[in-house]
């Protein structure tokens, strides 16, 4: 019985191990292609390696465009779902009314729907009601989705606080703008933190959604997808490439240590 728990745990082991190099490797080819001297292929072993890539792609107009606009959109949009996922997990938790369960779903659906069908129902939509694309529009489809992850964040946060805090601020005098100043905001305050971070490093490297709803505008993601096919534009792109995986992995960090230690002392 020992060795075939010894067996089973070495198995586990290495199918996770696999599983990890098979998530990472690709990003670990783009971080070191970054550096490579080869201007058209993908070499190995590396012929040289360089920084010259990162000049270069420092000094494109076209990148910094599409980084401020990505950068512009991302933050709206984490605005956006911050007030709106934190009123629709408010109103959802503490009421109780008929198709409570189905709104809940609703607000989670577009994020569980493939970005292909939420693109395209965006994109129809705003040309039924004729509103031209822009920034907006991309700031509005984002929002879509970045409403859920604060929506979660928050509800999960308010499930596990106790309501008799609540019930004695309000024994106590306190309004109700008050009472979520002082008492609910602080409790769900590294769950808003959370979220917003998530939010903001989903919108920064969406694309499918994007691709439906920007018109002739393009953000990083948009830029990288139309210049990777230009064999000469490779290393530029895997530079682009690394500052992405940065802008999106941080975020993405902070939150789980955030999460993480607030859980932590909660215990």
């Amino acid at each position: 019985m020992p060795s075939k728990w010894n067996l089973g745990t070495i198995g586990l082991k290495v199918a996770t191990t696999l599983g990890f190099l098979f998530i990472h490797i690709p990003l670990f080819i783009i971080i070191m292609y970054a550096f490579s001297t080869d201007e058209k292929t993908f070499q190995f072993p590396l012929p040289g390696f360089t920084l010259k890539w990162f000049g270069v792609a420092w000094e494109r107009n076209d990148i910094w465009e599409a980084i401020i606009l990505s950068s512009q959109v991302a933050t709206i949009s984490t605005i956006m779902a911050i007030i709106l996922g934190t009123l629709a997990c408010l109103a959802v938790y503490r009421s109780k009314f008929f198709g409570r369960e189905v709104i809940s779903f609703l607000v989670i659906l577009p994020i569980a729907l493939p970005g292909i069908v939420t693109g395209i129902s965006l994109r129809s939509a705003m040309s039924l009601f004729g509103i031209p694309f822009s920034t907006w529009t991309i700031v509005i489809a984002h929002a879509t989705f970045c409403i859920v992850t604060v929506y979660n964040n928050v509800l999960a946060r308010l499930r596990r606080s106790s309501h008799s805090m609540v019930e004695a601020s309000m024994d106590l005098g306190a309004n109700p703008w008050q009472t979520f100043r002082f008492v609910i905001l602080p409790n769900i305050a590294t769950a808003l933190l959370a979220g917003g971070m998530l939010s903001f490093a989903l919108s920064f490297d969406e694309v499918i959604v994007t691709t439906f709803t920007a018109g002739q505008q393009s953000t990083v993601p948009i830029w990288m997808l139309t210049e990777f096919i230009r064999p000469r534009q490779r290393p530029v792109t895997n530079v682009v490439a690394v500052f992405v995986i940065l802008v999106t992995t941080l975020p993405i960090l902070a939150a789980y240590y955030l999460t993480k230690e607030d859980e932590g002392g909660k215990k």
